[in-house]
């Protein structure tokens, strides 16, 4: 990835003004990894004197978002899961975004959201649709695979 892309995914990201209010802040991005923090405090807590888990979800989202965008094309979650390991109450949260898998039209994402003592607080999966893979328009998925540049249409033909 370029750094002008680099710049791009940032910017797209910091775009994101929920995550902005909750306070959680873009630290790197590059093919395929994100990592994403959160300064923890009063306003994150819920109920019960602990993190609220939509503050992590927001973390772990946004570093998702941002590896699984980082190769120049928009991508936008098809799903996505999270598992609550371990309560946090106080610090700072970090959530690292690894793309495991990369097709065409498929990003596949496992987040790791730690706690300062670097102790596991959540484990997000997200799956993402790949908007466009830089194939001109026009052409079609066998002509991408084979090489080949778009079929002219016959007069008359339909869309």
């Amino acid at each position: 990835m370029s750094r002008s892309n680099d710049a791009a995914v940032k910017a797209r990201m910091e775009a994101d003004l929920f995550a902005a209010h909750v306070g959680v802040r873009l630290a790197t991005v590059r093919p395929g990894y994100a990592r994403a923090t959160l300064r923890l405090g009063p306003r994150h807590q819920n109920g019960v004197g602990v993190v609220q888990g939509g503050a992590v979800f927001t973390l772990a989202d946004l570093a998702f978002a941002a590896a699984s965008n980082s190769h120049g094309t928009i991508a936008v979650a098809l799903d996505v899961s999270i598992t609550f390991a371990r309560a946090a109450r106080a610090g700072t949260l970090t959530a690292e975004a690894r793309e495991v898998s990369l097709g065409r039209r498929v990003s596949v994402c496992e987040v790791q959201v730690t706690d300062d003592a670097g102790e596991i607080v959540a484990l997000f999966h997200g799956t993402a649709y790949r908007l466009g893979d830089g194939t001109p328009a026009g052409t079609t998925a066998r002509d991408a695979r084979v090489g080949t540049s778009p079929r002219p249409r016959a007069a008359g033909a339909g869309s």
